[in-house]
């Protein structure tokens, strides 16, 4: 008979996983084996996937902002061999996301190479979760798509979209300046808003949120964290980590307010997804029935 991990001991193991902890770490605080936690991160990652994939559906969102986050795996690109770089499973990978600027909710994501198949993919399938206007209806009742200044992202946007949402870029230009001896962000000098559909104001066009969710990304993601141990050898392991990820942002994660330091409601609140907060318990009962 096979040896399954009780379910409070799986419970555990993901509460630090989602927690920012590493699996190494993890082992080290449960004592469960290294294998038997990777066993069951790709379970329930896979459980998860289809979860979010079933629920996040017919939203009705109004502003959507995209980014990518770089991460690796086995190696990074540069340290690839000339018969591994025709492999897409391993060297540099990106992550895709798309975020709703008002309630934070991550509506969808893609992980695999920063090319335009892969970015037609996630835009068709951002377009296929929301619920849209038709094309007759005016400019403002239309929602609004921000991006960065990739350049897939124009042609994947319109034909999927066609002239059913508001869709403007924001381009970043940065100095390119040595930091010899470190790691340090490059220094921003300008910034260029461009309409592409619609778009009346351009001040609207903003990434800052899904920017900002980055930084929440790498905390609790070690395989998205720069410069330290933390990396997937199988691109089947990130992605599992990824839906988990997002599977608990949304539905269990709550950020604090700027003022006063209250907690919001979770993401799927705010978007009318779930009407009460769920903890973890709550998340692996859905997603594993």
């Amino acid at each position: 008979m096979a040896n399954v991990l009780p379910r409070e001991k799986q419970l555990l193991v993901l509460r630090l996983l989602v927690e920012g902890n590493s699996i190494r770490s993890v082992e080290r605080i449960t004592g469960v084996r290294k294998r038997t936690i990777t066993n069951l991160i790709v379970k329930f990652g896979e459980k998860c996937r289809e979860f979010l994939d079933r629920n996040l559906r017919d939203l009705e969102l109004r502003h959507v902002e995209c980014d990518e986050i770089w991460t690796f795996c086995r190696k990074k690109q540069g340290r690839l061999t000339d018969t591994e770089k025709s492999d897409p499973t391993i060297g540099d990978q990106y992550l895709f996301v798309a975020q709703d600027q008002g309630s934070k909710l991550i509506v969808t994501y893609a992980v695999g190479k920063r090319d335009g198949e892969m970015t037609e993919a996630f835009i068709d399938d951002l377009e296929s979760r929301m619920v849209l206007p038709g094309v007759t209806e005016s400019w403002d009742n239309k929602p609004q798509i921000s991006t960065d200044g990739w350049g897939a992202y124009p042609a994947a946007i319109i034909d999927a979209f066609r002239s059913r949402v508001n869709y403007g870029q924001l381009i970043k230009n940065y100095q390119n300046s040595e930091q010899p001896g470190r790691y340090g962000p490059p220094t921003m000098v300008d910034s260029d808003r461009r309409r592409i559909v619609g778009v009346n104001n351009l001040k609207t066009i903003c990434t800052s949120h899904v920017e900002r969710n980055n930084l929440t990304i790498r905390t609790f993601m070690k395989r998205f964290t720069r410069l330290s141990l933390g990396f997937s050898k199988k691109l089947e392991n990130l992605a599992a980590a990824v839906a988990i990820h997002v599977a608990h942002f949304n539905f269990c994660w709550r950020s604090r307010e700027n003022e006063g330091g209250r907690y919001r409601t979770t993401a799927a609140m705010q978007a009318g997804i779930v009407s009460e907060l769920w903890d973890m318990d709550r998340l692996y009962d859905e997603v594993m029935n």
